[in-house]
C-alpha cells in the first residue's frame, strides 16, 4: 500500500474556478507585499535615514533567500499532512511578524547596531521561512487544484498578483512614510503585515475543500492488504531521492537555477548601466525599470490568454513558450551589449521592454511547466514536495545571481577604468546563460533511456515523450 500523498487526496475535489484561482491569487498578492516591505521599503530606510552600509540590508536580503532553500521540508509536510492551507496560514503569520521585528530592527540599528543587526537576521530569518512555507504550499495547492489547461493562466494570474501587491505595498507604504519618523515606520510595517494576513484568511477559507475522507470499503481493502502493519510514512530523503531518480524532475531543477540565474543577475545591475553608461538621472533609470515591468506583465498577461485558449491542446506549447522566452531575453541581452558600444543614440527604452516582455514570457511558462510537473505526479513524492526541491532551486539562484551580476560589474569596472566595456561583458555572459537555459528547455521532455534485452532488442518502440 502506497502513501496517502495530497496530490492523489486532491483528485477527488472538483477543480478551482476562475474566482478560486483568483482567491488563492490573492495570497501572492499578501506575500509580495511583505517581501517588498522588507527587501524595498526598509532596504531604503537602512541605507539612507539610519546611515548603515549598503551591504548590510543586501546581506540580510540575500540571506532571506538563503533560509528559502529549506522550501523541500515544507513541501514535504505538506504532502504527509493532507491538507495545505495551514502551511500558507502559518507561513505568512511568520513572515508578517517577521516583518514587524525587521521594521524594530531596522530602528534599534541607529541606536544599538550590533543588537539591531541580530534582530534583523532574525526577523529576514523568519520572513525567508514565512515565504517558503506560504509560497510552497500556495504553488502546490494550485498545482493539484488546477485543471491542466488552466494552469497557464493560473500562472499568470497569481504571479500578476503577486506583482499588484508589490506595487501598492511600495506605493501605500511610501506615501505613508511621508514625513519619515520611527513611529510612522512602526505602524506602517504592522499595517502591512496584519492587512497581508486577514487577506490571506480570506483567501483560502474553503478554498481547499473538505478533509479527504476514506470510504469503509476502502479502509477493509487496505486492511486486508497489511493487516499488521500500516504504511510508513515516507521522509523527506526518499522523497528528495524519488525526485532525484525522476530524470524530467531532476533537468527540470537544473533548468530552474540556471535560468533563475541569468534572470536575476540583471535586477541589481540594470538601474547603474542607465546612470552610467547613459547619463540618465535616478528618476528616469526608475522610469526604465518601471517600463522593464511594464513588458514582464505584459508578457504574463500573453502567455496566460494563450495558455486559457490553447493549454494542453499543442504538443509541448507551454515548452516552446519557455525556450522562445529564454531566447528573447538572450537577445536583448545582447542587444544592451550593443548599447553599450553604441552609447547615447541607442534605442534603450524600447530594448529594455523587449528584455522586460521576454522574462514575463519565460518566467510563466516556466511556473505553469513547474505546476503541471508537480500536479501530474502521483507518487510518494507530491506536489508539495517537489515545489519545494524547485523553489529551493530558484532561492539559491536568486541569492547568488544578484551578487554575481554586482561583483561582476564593479571587478570588470577596476578592470577597464571605463564602466561601457564591464557591463557589456556581463550582459554577454548573461545572454550565454539564458541560451543555456533554452537548450536545457528543450531537453526538459527527452526520455530516458532504458536498457533492452537482447530478446527484445529487435523490436521497434516510439519513446514516449512526456507532456506537461
Amino acid at each position: 500500500m502506497t502513501a496517502l500523498s495530497a496530490t492523489s487526496v486532491s483528485t477527488g475535489v472538483k477543480p478551482l474556478g476562475w474566482f478560486g484561482i483568483v482567491r488563492l491569487g490573492l495570497v501572492q498578492s499578501a506575500l509580495g507585499a511583505v517581501v517588498a516591505l522588507a527587501t524595498s521599503t526598509l532596504n531604503r530606510v537602512m541605507v539612507v535615514e539610519i546611515g548603515v552600509p549598503a551591504a548590510l540590508p543586501a546581506a540580510l536580503i540575500a540571506w532571506h533567500y538563503a533560509v528559502q532553500l529549506s522550501r523541500p521540508k515544507w513541501g514535504h509536510g505538506s504532502d504527509l499532512g493532507h491538507r495545505r492551507t495551514p502551511w500558507i496560514v502559518g507561513g505568512v503569520g511568520v513572515m508578517a511578524i517577521g516583518a514587524i521585528v525587521a521594521a524594530d530592527a531596522t530602528l534599534t540599528m541607529g541606536s544599538s547596531p550590533v543588537v539591531g543587526f541580530l534582530m534583523a537576521l532574525v526577523a529576514f530569518s523568519m520572513i525567508g521561512a514565512g515565504v517558503g512555507a506560504a509560497g510552497t504550499s500556495l504553488l502546490a495547492l494550485l498545482a493539484t487544484r488546477v485543471a491542466p489547461e488552466r494552469r497557464p493562466a493560473a500562472a499568470s494570474t497569481t504571479w500578476l498578483l503577486m506583482i499588484v501587491g508589490i506595487v501598492v505595498s511600495t506605493l501605500i507604504s511610501g506615501a505613508l512614510l511621508q514625513p519619515f519618523s520611527a513611529q510612522r515606520l512602526a505602524l506602517v510595517a504592522s499595517g502591512v503585515a496584519a492587512v497581508a494576513f486577514v487577506v490571506t484568511l480570506l483567501a483560502v477559507w474553503g478554498a481547499e475543500g473538505p478533509a479527504p475522507e476514506v470510504s469503509e470499503a476502502e479502509a477493509e481493502a487496505e486492511a486486508a492488504e497489511t493487516p499488521a502493519v500500516s504504511a510508513p510514512r515516507p521522509s523527506l530523503r526518499a522523497a528528495m531521492a524519488e525526485i532525484w531518480a525522476d530524470p524530467m524532475a531532476k533537468r527540470f531543477t537544473v533548468f530552474v537555477f540556471v535560468s533563475m540565474l541569468a534572470y536575476s543577475a540583471q535586477e541589481l545591475i540594470l538601474e547603474p548601466f542607465a546612470g552610467l553608461v547613459f547619463g540618465l538621472s535616478p528618476g528616469q533609470s526608475t522610469q526604465l525599470t518601471g517600463l522593464q515591468h511594464g513588458g514582464v506583465l505584459l508578457g504574463m498577461i500573453v502567455v496566460g490568454l494563450l495558455g486559457a485558449k490553447f493549454g494542453d491542446k499543442k504538443s509541448l506549447w507551454m515548452r516552446r513558450w519557455t525556450m522562445g522566452g529564454c531566447i528573447g531575453s538572450a537577445v536583448a541581452l545582447g542587444a544592451l551589449g550593443l548599447a553599450c558600444l553604441v552609447g547615447p543614440t541607442w534605442p534603450l527604452a524600447p530594448t529594455v521592454f523587449v528584455l522586460g516582455f521576454a522574462n514575463g514570457v519565460f518566467a510563466v511558462s516556466a511556473i505553469g511547466s513547474m505546476m503541471g510537473l508537480a500536479g501530474g505526479k502521483s507518487k510518494s513524492a507530491g506536489a508539495g514536495v517537489r515545489m519545494g526541491v524547485w523553489g529551493a532551486a530558484q532561492a539559491g539562484a536568486f541569492a547568488i545571481g544578484g551578487f554575481l551580476g554586482a561583483i561582476g560589474v564593479d571587478l570588470l569596472r577596476h578592470a577597464f577604468h571605463r564602466p561601457a566595456p564591464a557591463f557589456l561583458c556581463v550582459f554577454i555572459v548573461e545572454a550565454g546563460v539564458f541560451l543555456v537555459s533554452a537548450i536545457l528547455a528543450s531537453r526538459l521532455d527527452r526520455p530516458a533511456v532504458v536498457a533492452k534485452s537482447p530478446k527484445v532488442s529487435s523490436l521497434v518502440e516510439r519513446p514516449h515523450v512526456a507532456i506537461v
